[in-house]
C-alpha cells in the first residue's frame, strides 16, 4: 500500500469563507436586514431558510475541520457543509443575476467563486473520503489475513 495522502483540512480561503457566512446568517437573523436581491426573488421562509442554512454551514464546516475525532467524521460534515455553501451562494448568485443583471457582475463573479470554490472542496474531499475508505478496507485485510481482529 502507497502513502495516504489527504489533502489539509485547515485551508484558510474556506476557514474565512465559513465563519463569514455564519456571521452573515446570524446577523441577517438578528438585525432583520436582507439583500434587495434576496427579498425580490424569495419568498419569505426560502430567505430564512437561507439565512439558517448560512449560519448550519458555517458552524457545522468549522466544527468539521476542527473535529478532534475520527478523520472520516470531520470530513463528511466538512464534505455536507461545503456542499450546501455551494447551493446557498448559487441561489444568491442566481438571484443577484437575476434582479440586477449586469450592474452586479463585480458582485455575482465573487459569489460565484465562492460556490465554484466550495463544490471544488467538496470534491477534493469526495476523492479523501473514498481513499480513507480503501486504506482502511487494506488494513482490515491486512489484519484478517494475518488472524488479528
Amino acid at each position: 500500500m502507497g502513502h495516504l495522502r489527504i489533502r489539509s483540512r485547515h485551508q484558510p480561503h474556506e476557514v474565512a469563507v465559513l465563519a463569514a457566512a455564519a456571521v452573515c446568517g446570524v446577523l441577517m437573523m438578528t438585525l432583520d436586514v436582507r439583500p434587495l436581491s434576496v427579498q425580490t426573488s424569495m419568498p419569505v421562509p426560502i430567505q430564512v431558510a437561507w439565512e439558517l442554512g448560512l449560519i448550519a454551514v458555517g458552524l457545522g464546516g468549522l466544527l468539521g475541520i476542527l473535529w478532534p475525532g475520527r478523520l472520516s467524521t470531520g470530513l463528511g460534515l466538512e464534505l455536507a457543509s461545503v456542499l450546501v455553501l455551494g447551493t446557498i451562494t448559487g441561489m444568491y448568485a442566481g438571484a443577484l443575476v437575476v434582479m440586477s443583471g449586469q450592474q452586479s457582475i463585480a458582485a455575482t463573479s465573487f459569489v460565484a467563486a465562492v460556490t465554484v470554490g466550495s463544490l471544488w472542496r467538496a470534491g477534493q474531499i469526495a476523492v479523501d473520503l473514498r481513499r480513507l475508505a480503501r486504506a482502511y478496507e487494506a488494513v482490515s485485510c491486512v489484519q484478517l489475513e494475518a488472524g488479528v481482529t
